[in-house]
C-alpha cells in the first residue's frame, strides 16, 4: 500500500489513478489528519508526501514519521512545487528517501516510486539485534541509539544514516559516490561537496568518537579504530 498526502484534489486524483493503472495499491489524503488516522490502521509499503499542506506542513509530518519506531523506516517520497536546492537538502536531511518537484511526469514517478521500492526492499532480519562498540562510540542502529563514551549524542536522519553506512563497513574505503547512493538514493542533483558537509557536522558531534571517521584522500572515507582500543 502506497499513502499519497496532497490536499489538490486533481493531482491527488491522477497520481492514485497512475498508481492503481499500474498495479500497486494506492490512498490519498487531502489533509494530514486523515492520513495520520489512516496510519493507525495500516502502515503503508511508502508514502508520497507533499510540502505545502492545511493543518500541519509535510516537514513536519516527516519528522513525525522519523521520530516513530513503528514508522521510521518507511520510504518517503517528497512531491512539491518547491524545487530549489535549498529545499531540496532541507526535506532530505529531515529524513526523505527521494524529492520530486512539480510538475512531473506520470512516467517519471512510477518509476522512481519502483526503484525506491527495489532500494528500501526489507534485508533479512538479523538472528541477533545489531550494535556496534567501536572504542569510545556505540551505536544501536535498531534502537537509533548513538553514544560517545557512555553520553547521548543526537544525529540528523542523514547523520545516523552514514554513520551505519560507514560501520557496516568498518576498515572500507567508502567514495562520496557510494555514499549519494546509499544515503540520499540518488546522486544526480545532489552534489559531492554534500558528503564532506554532513561528515564535518557528523565528527563535530561525535567529538572524541569522530576521530574514528578518516579522510581518504582523493577518495572518500573510512571508519577505523586503533588497534589498542576495544
Amino acid at each position: 500500500m502506497i499513502y499519497l498526502v496532497e490536499d489538490d484534489n486533481s493531482i491527488r486524483e491522477l497520481v492514485i489513478y497512475t498508481l492503481t493503472n499500474s498495479g500497486m495499491e494506492a490512498a490519498g489524503f487531502a489533509v494530514p489528519s486523515a492520513f495520520w488516522k489512516a496510519l493507525e490502521e495500516q502502515v503503508p509499503e511508502m508514502i508520497l508526501l507533499d510540502i505545502m499542506l492545511p493543518e500541519e506542513d509535510g516537514l513536519s509530518i516527516l519528522r513525525k514519521l522519523r521520530a516513530d519506531v513503528r514508522t521510521a523506516r518507511i520510504p518517503v517520497m517528497m512531491l512539491t512545487a518547491r524545487s530549489s536546492e535549498y529545499d531540496k537538502v532541507i526535506g532530505l536531511d529531515t529524513g526523505a528517501d527521494d524529492y520530486l518537484p512539480k510538475p512531473f511526469g506520470m512516467m517519471e514517478l512510477i518509476a522512481r516510486v519502483r526503484a525506491l521500492l527495489r532500494r528500501t526492499a526489507p534485508e533479512e532480519v538479523p538472528a541477533a539485534e545489531e550494535s556496534y562498540q567501536i572504542g569510545l562510540l556505540y551505536v544501536n542502529p535498531e534502537r537509533h541509539i548513538v553514544q560517545v563514551d557512555g553520553k547521548d549524542v543526537t544525529l540528523t536522519y542523514k547523520e545516523f544514516e552514514m554513520l551505519c553506512l560507514l560501520l557496516r563497513n568498518k576498515g572500507l574505503v567508502l567514495t562520496r559516490e557510494q555514499f549519494l547512493d546509499k544515503v540520499w538514493g540518488y546522486s544526480s542533483y545532489i552534489e559531492s561537496r554534500t558528503v564532506d558537509v554532513h561528515i564535518r557536522t557528523l565528527r563535530q558531534k561525535l567529538g572524541e568518537g569522530g576521530r574514528y571517521i578518516r579522510t581518504i584522500r582523493g577518495i572518500g572515507y573510512q571508519l577505523e579504530v586503533d588497534p589498542h582500543e576495544k
